[in-house]
C-alpha cells in the first residue's frame, strides 16, 4: 500500500513538474510589446520561422526596438516599425535573414518580417502588424508572430499620409519591446 501510495505521489509530482515545464515553455514564445496606449502581446512562432523570431529576441533583448517608431503605418493595411532611422530605409548590424515562407494566411494580426522591394532575403529588423486579412502577401514575406492580446492597442497607432506611402509625420513609437521572462 505504501509503495502504490509513493507511487501515485511520484507521478502526481512528475505529472506536475511536465505541466510546469509546457506553461514555461508557452510563455518563451511570447513577446510584449509597449505603446503610449498599452501593451500588445505577441505569440511567436518559432515552429514557422525560427530564424526570424531569434533575431527579434535578440534584438528585443538588446533593447533595440525601444525608441523606434511606427514610421510606415497604412490604415486598413499595416503598421510597421523596426528601423532606428525612421525612414523605412534602416535595419540592425547583424545580416538579413533568408525567407522563411509559410502557408499561414495573412490576417489581422498577423505579424511578419518587412524586407526590401524584390529581394526576398533581406528580411533584418523591420516588421509589421496587418491591421486586415492581406493574401496578397502571402509568399511574399516571414509571418513570424500574431497578436494574441492588444489589437486595440495597434489600432491606436498613428496612420500615416496615403498620399506618401503611409509615412507618418511625428510617429508614434514602441516604448519597450520585450521577450517573456526578460521583461528589464
Amino acid at each position: 500500500m505504501k509503495l502504490t501510495r509513493r507511487l501515485l505521489l511520484a507521478t502526481v509530482a512528475f505529472s506536475a513538474a511536465l505541466g510546469t515545464a509546457s506553461i514555461a515553455r508557452a510563455e518563451d514564445d511570447l513577446l510584449y510589446l509597449d505603446t503610449k496606449d498599452g501593451r500588445v502581446t505577441i505569440k511567436l512562432r518559432p515552429d514557422l520561422a525560427p530564424k526570424h523570431v531569434e533575431r527579434i529576441k535578440r534584438l528585443a533583448k538588446e533593447h533595440f526596438y525601444d525608441g523606434i517608431v511606427f514610421h510606415r503605418v497604412i490604415d486598413g493595411f499595416m503598421a510597421q516599425a523596426g528601423d532606428p532611422e525612421g525612414t523605412g530605409m534602416g535595419s540592425s548590424r547583424y545580416p538579413d535573414l533568408k525567407a522563411e515562407f509559410s502557408d499561414l494566411p495573412f490576417k489581422r494580426g498577423t505579424v511578419a518580417m518587412a524586407r526590401q522591394p524584390g529581394d526576398k532575403d533581406s528580411a533584418n529588423s523591420q516588421f509589421f502588424i496587418c491591421y486586415a486579412d492581406a493574401p496578397q502577401l502571402q509568399g511574399k514575406y516571414t509571418i513570424w508572430g500574431e497578436v494574441i492580446s492588444g489589437m486595440d492597442v495597434v489600432d491606436k497607432i498613428k496612420k500615416g499620409d496615403k498620399s506618401n506611402n503611409g509615412m507618418v509625420v511625428a510617429p508614434d513609437k514602441i516604448v519597450k519591446m520585450r521577450a517573456a521572462g526578460d521583461e528589464s
